[in-house]
């Protein structure tokens, strides 16, 4: 079957597809958490006293002894036997934005050879995969490879099922023989772990004499685009890189700004209650989900969790998408930019910081000049984005996110902080050393009697900002949709951390000075204005102005590329941010640099062998096929004396030789390899590879636009978006 009968016949296909035929949907209350062994399982399972300590290790992080851990075990294995399981796993997830899973029976035989299950607190706790074939930046060698997993009790175990059986995932940290972090959960415990250290310091400052541990907290908004699985298996490229490296722009894209909350075509409604209904059993609380801006792209957005469980159910919920796209029949992609020509997707960090006896911290309230914890918790993460912006632009680069950032639904890569109207004027009054009354939002009211009138918040939203206030967290715009969030919360929660030591420093010494509680905070939030309120910022940030100004006027950095922003990570004042905090030595944050830069790296280098291969063995014959039935149409034409033009051959030739040039650069650019370090490599990519890419992209693509449809071997634009 050659390319372009694969094509029409995939179309066909799904132009005959119907809604997968799925069972109903159940009552939430019927399968809510039914598949997790969280603290309700464990109340019902465990012994009183068991149960206690597991409850006071899940809210406190308090340490586990290995006699509650046996009992622990042992209940596990029952609760988990009861659903089907004959395996466990310790699930983790290494420095690859992906999940890792080493699978185990609960399997042993006895001295007369018969079969028991088994499953103990040893082996509950402490398992032992590879340490050297993950990506590790040198931290282990295949001579020096051993590596364990390690339970991890703040984070549910649940049931993971399979047409045919079932097996028990235990969320899990993973390092080194030598105790080093490989994974991306050991940084985020210790960050919370430092965050909560030093919001103690402040909030018993503050004159709180009961302060329950602190957590951060986070609700990530997932966007991803639906493609038919016929039309993906025809892309190499969407198979390959997860993205499309060719594709001229139809005719109709997003211009019309129809898709956004539109009405969702009935076969995706049917995936994503699917999809949402195996969330719910395993304790994820899907609670949004819409048409996003692009014709073909979606959005699921969880309600927030402590940050460790998001970050686990953030993975959980892409394999789960995945699995549960193919069996009706899409591909499920999360790249961040898949499609040129329309938005791409983001994973949108909503983040705040709370406990028990406080509260969420960074909820204003209605009157927030007077919420002196709010104002010391919001000033700290002004002070830390203006301190350490480059580390958060470092954190969300990637070669997929280059294509995004700086695009029209996406922040911009210089990072600042949005405020609102309300918050920015009682910081800028700081700054001035006043408080002064703030103003609502007022009431709205249309003037229709029908529509009741509600309050409207005090405070617009800006899409454009990178780290935006709404309402009661702050929103991580630029975060990709295929990575995770893991990263991104362990440098909030780090950077939080260290501005609130300062803060806890200065306050200290202005109370033991004889300022009371207000003043005082007035006294530090002030320097702190003077010093870092250069990054706060409410206009629009896709503008050229700003660009400028940030740069010149505010000592902001503008890191447009992943080459850029990467070495950022390898900076003194960030190493000595993580080793002062406890959350990396200086060899884990080298090791990071190393992986990554690796990953932007081999991720061009792949795509870019894409290109070349697809040019040469798809694209190429197509096109030489169309000019040769053109030319002996004309030579036909010619000699009838009918005298037909010959512009489309001319451009057709003129575009397949210039094609083909190009990917010959494409090819010596890709054959060199003496690069000094890390950075001289990616910045070879970015500024070599990346653009001989989309020199041969801008001639295959005038190609898909003179070859005749039926010729055409590679899925469209106007059939893969607007085909469901």
């Amino acid at each position: 079957m050659t390319g372009n009968e694969s094509r029409l016949k995939a179309i066909s296909a799904i132009s005959s597809s119907v809604a997968a035929d799925v069972k109903p949907t159940e009552p939430l209350q019927n399968i809510w958490a039914c598949d997790v062994f969280n603290l309700a399982t464990m109340e019902e399972k465990l012994s009183k006293s068991a149960f206690k300590a597991m409850k006071k290790t899940v809210q406190t992080g308090s340490p586990l002894d290995s006699a509650t851990a046996d009992i622990v075990a042992m209940a596990m294995k029952d609760w988990a036997i009861e659903k089907g399981v004959k395996f466990f796993s310790h699930i983790f997830f290494p420095m690859t934005n992906a999940t890792a899973e080493k699978h185990d029976g609960f399997i042993v035989t006895n001295f007369d050879g018969n079969a028991i299950n088994e499953f103990t607190g040893k082996l509950l706790i402490k398992g032992e995969p590879d340490g050297s074939s993950f990506p590790n930046g040198s931290l282990r060698m295949t001579n020096a490879a051993r590596g364990y997993t390690a339970w991890d009790p703040s984070s549910p175990a649940y049931v993971m099922y399979t047409p045919n059986g079932a097996t028990l995932m235990i969320p899990s940290v993973f390092m080194s023989w030598t105790g080093e972090a490989l994974d991306k959960k050991i940084p985020l415990l210790r960050s919370n772990a430092a965050m909560d250290k030093a919001a103690q310091k402040v909030l018993k400052l503050m004159g709180e004499t009961e302060v329950a541990t602190l957590n951060s907290s986070c609700g990530a908004e997932q966007e991803y685009f639906l493609v038919d699985e016929n039309f993906a298996n025809a892309r190499p490229d969407l198979i390959l890189a997860g993205r499309t490296l060719f594709g001229a722009a139809p005719a109709k894209g997003q211009q019309f700004d129809d898709h956004y909350f539109g009405a969702i075509p009935e076969r995706v409604q049917v995936f994503m209650q699917d999809f949402e209904d195996q969330l719910y059993r395993l304790g994820i609380p899907a609670k949004t989900h819409h048409n996003e801006v692009a014709p073909g792209q979606f959005e699921i957005a969880p309600y927030f969790e402590a940050a460790n469980v998001a970050a686990d159910h953030q993975q959980l919920l892409m394999t789960v998408m995945k699995i549960t796209a193919k069996k009706h029949g899409f591909v499920a992609l999360l790249h961040e930019k898949p499609f040129a020509g329309v938005n791409g997707s983001g994973k949108h960090v909503n983040w705040s910081v709370g406990n028990a006896t406080q509260g969420n911290l960074l909820d204003p309230g209605n009157t927030p000049e007077k919420n002196l914890n709010f104002l010391l918790f919001c000033g700290a993460v002004i002070r830390g984005v203006h301190l350490f912006g480059p580390l958060l632009r470092a954190v969300i680069a990637s070669a997929a996110n280059d294509h995004r950032l700086g695009a029209n639904e996406a922040p911009p890569a210089i990072l600042s902080v949005y405020l609102g109207d309300q918050l920015e004027k009682v910081f800028m009054d700081i700054k001035e050393g006043n408080l002064s009354p703030t103003v609502s939002g007022g009431e709205m009211d249309l003037g229709l009697s029908q529509i009741l009138t509600f309050t409207r918040d005090p405070g617009d939203r800006n899409r454009t900002s990178p780290f935006a206030f709404t309402g009661n967290r702050f929103e991580f715009r630029a975060v990709g949709s295929s990575q995770s969030v893991s990263g991104p919360l362990v440098a909030m929660n780090t950077i939080l951390a260290d501005s609130l030591d300062w803060i806890a420093e200065k306050l200290e010494a202005a109370i033991a000075g004889g300022m009371d509680h207000t003043a005082a905070v007035i006294d530090v939030l002030k320097t702190l204005m003077e010093e870092h309120g250069n990054v706060v910022f409410g206009g629009d940030g896709y503008s050229s102005e700003w660009h400028e100004m940030a740069v010149a006027e505010r000592g902001l950095k503008n890191l447009p590329t992943a080459a850029d922003a990467l070495p950022e990570l390898m900076k003194p004042e960030v190493v000595e941010l993580f080793s002062s905090t406890g959350v990396l030595t200086p060899v884990e944050l080298q090791s990071r640099y190393e992986v990554y830069s690796e990953q932007y790296i081999l991720s061009i280098e792949v795509e870019a062998k894409l290109v070349i291969d697809m040019a040469t063995t798809s694209i190429y014959p197509a096109a030489a096929s169309y000019l040769s039935m053109l030319s002996e149409s004309i030579s036909a034409s010619i000699s009838l004396g009918l005298g037909l033009g010959t512009g489309v051959a001319s451009k057709l030739s003129s575009s397949i030789n210039s094609m083909m040039a190009s990917v010959d650069k494409l090819s010596v650019a890709l054959g060199e390899h003496e690069f000094d370090s890390e950075q001289a490599h990616m910045e070879y990519c970015a500024k070599t590879i990346r653009p001989l890419m989309d020199e041969v992209r801008e001639y295959a693509d005038t190609l898909e636009t003179l070859i005749a449809d039926k010729l055409w071997p590679l899925p469209k634009y106007s059939e893969m978006l607007f085909i469901k």
